[in-house]
Parts: structure tokens; C-alpha cells; sequence
């Protein structure tokens, strides 16, 4: 598919929809080939899921709730 960088930046999300199924999308300026949009093979995510990141995470010490709470009743006198 080839598309104009207008129309592609106006539609990137439906781009990127279409690319995830295996489509290659080129992007014209002015008629002439400047970029293609193909999908990643062979290759996981860059980043991992946000509930896998959130997971990974231990908090430790007092909720910040109650640090700030604490500071402040400190401030007041």
C-alpha cells in the first residue's frame, strides 16, 4: 500500500493496525518513496506489557500517603 505523508500522519493509527497483520505501507512525498512502515519479524516488544512492568515492581517502606501526611503534622509545629 502507499500513501501520502498527509494522509499517513492523519491515519497513522490505521497504518499501524495494518502493518501489525503482516501489510507493508510505503509513505510518498510529492509522488517519490521516502519511507516503509513493515511490520517486526522475528523479534519480540521492545518494552513488556505495562501489567508485566507494573508486576515487576515491589514497593517497600511506608505508603506516600502517610510520608506526606507525616510531613506535614512535622510542619505544623
Amino acid at each position: 500500500m502507499e500513501i501520502n505523508a498527509k494522509q499517513a500522519r492523519r491515519k497513522l493509527s490505521a497504518l499501524l493496525k495494518q502493518v501489525e497483520k503482516g501489510d507493508e505501507v510505503v509513505v510518498l512525498r510529492r509522488g517519490k518513496q521516502v519511507a516503509r512502515i513493515v511490520p517486526l519479524r522475528g523479534q519480540e516488544r521492545c518494552l513488556p506489557s505495562l501489567s508485566e512492568f507494573r508486576a515487576s515492581i515491589k514497593i517497600k517502606g511506608k505508603p506516600l500517603s502517610a510520608a506526606v501526611s507525616h510531613s506535614r503534622e512535622e510542619a505544623r509545629y
